[in-house]
């Protein structure tokens, strides 16, 4: 684990405006760490980084530097550095990983078998039903669920995890301090009690269009894949699952109408080559078994007693019987519904009806 001192100097490096990520490697590449910078001196900095190095010596961090450290002291926050034996190893097979990571929430959840699951922020509703079942049956199989905390198919997915009592990572655009969209309060809120935010910017960083694609090779580069559920052809989602491909993760899409304007960049994907899904288990084949120590139980084993089987029972349903038998709205029972479909309970017969498989 860093020393405090040796966090400050990360700090230091890492909150001087002019000197990004790509010239802090360049320094860390030429001296190690960053203790090691500072103690090489102006000039030597300047063979490295040019004229920029003027700023490491002349802007005044302190302040910043802090601010994070006092905010690090709170229970569940933490800052990582490239140098932590803690620093998540999948990061570290991307080429530009972050040098600092601000955490709020479980950092064990950073070595968990994770699927990103990205879309639209304007979903539809069947979008966003089919974002919460996905994620709620895949983390009830061990999967952690990556997203960006956004509108839309971002938080169905992360709602969809949290109601399988299962993992979910939000990577946010904004410092870690603050929280984006306001819409979002109480699912950030409840993500870093029961999961993890995860931010590479400063704290304070305010909301900027250019940190939320920046951020996106951080969803692909956690996950072991990226699933797009809806996407417009030019949406941010396909950044995402492009990157993916870069990092050699694994990329699903679901189908949708052809009618459908955010089924389009869904199909764009097939057509590039990325893996065509049904069913969870199109994912879970793809990216092999988890191992015991990851694996949560299956969300299927404890759905004997669930209420919408039983009142399902073992004939033949029509989505208004059971709507008179539980009391439960269209939108929640369609919901619970393709939940249970996912996880291999029941099958989905032509009249709109639904019949229980054991």
């Amino acid at each position: 684990m860093t020393t405090t001192e040796g966090l400050a100097a990360w700090l230091r490096l890492t909150l001087i405006p002019g000197i990004g990520g790509e010239r802090q490697r360049k320094l860390l590449a030429a001296f190690g760490l960053p203790e090691g910078i500072f103690a090489a001196g102006r000039l030597a900095a300047r063979s490295v980084i040019g004229e920029h190095a003027d700023l490491l010596f002349d802007f005044d961090a302190s302040e910043a530097v802090n601010r994070s450290l006092n905010w690090a002291e709170a229970p569940e926050q933490h800052i990582l550095t490239l140098a932590d034996d803690t620093y998540p190893s999948a990061l570290l097979e991307i080429p530009d990983p972050p040098n600092v990571l601000y955490l709020r929430g479980n950092p064990e959840l950073l070595e968990q078998p994770g699927l990103a699951v990205v879309g639209s922020r304007n979903a539809t509703p069947q979008g966003l039903q089919t974002a919460h079942a996905f994620a709620r049956t895949l983390a009830g199989q061990g999967l952690t669920i990556i997203s960006g905390l956004a509108l839309g198919i971002d938080a169905a997915a992360h709602q969809g995890a949290l109601a399988a009592n299962g993992n979910t990572i939000a990577v946010i655009g904004t410092g870690a301090d603050r929280i984006y969209p306001a819409r979002n309060k109480e699912l950030a809120l409840q993500i870093a009690e029961r999961g993890l935010i995860v931010s590479e910017f400063p704290l304070g960083t305010p909301v900027l269009a250019a940190n939320f694609p920046r951020r996106n090779r951080i969803i692909s580069g956690l996950a072991r894949g990226v699933l797009v559920v809806e996407a417009a052809p030019e949406s941010g989602s396909l950044i995402t699952a492009r990157l993916a491909g870069e990092q050699g993760r694994e990329v699903f899409a679901i189908p949708g109408s052809i009618h459908s304007p955010l089924a389009r960049g869904c199909h764009k994907l097939i057509r590039q080559g990325a893996k065509l899904v049904e069913t969870a288990d199109d994912i879970l084949e793809e990216l092999g078994n988890l191992t015991a120590n990851n694996q949560l139980p299956d969300e299927a084993t404890h759905r004997t007693e669930d209420p919408l089987l039983i009142a399902l029972g073992h004939d033949p349903c029509s989505l208004d019987q059971l709507a008179e038998r539980t009391g439960y709205s269209t939108e929640q029972l369609l919901t619970e519904l393709l939940t249970l479909e996912l996880s291999g309970v029941l099958a989905t017969l032509p009249g709109n009806r639904y019949q229980r498989l054991n």
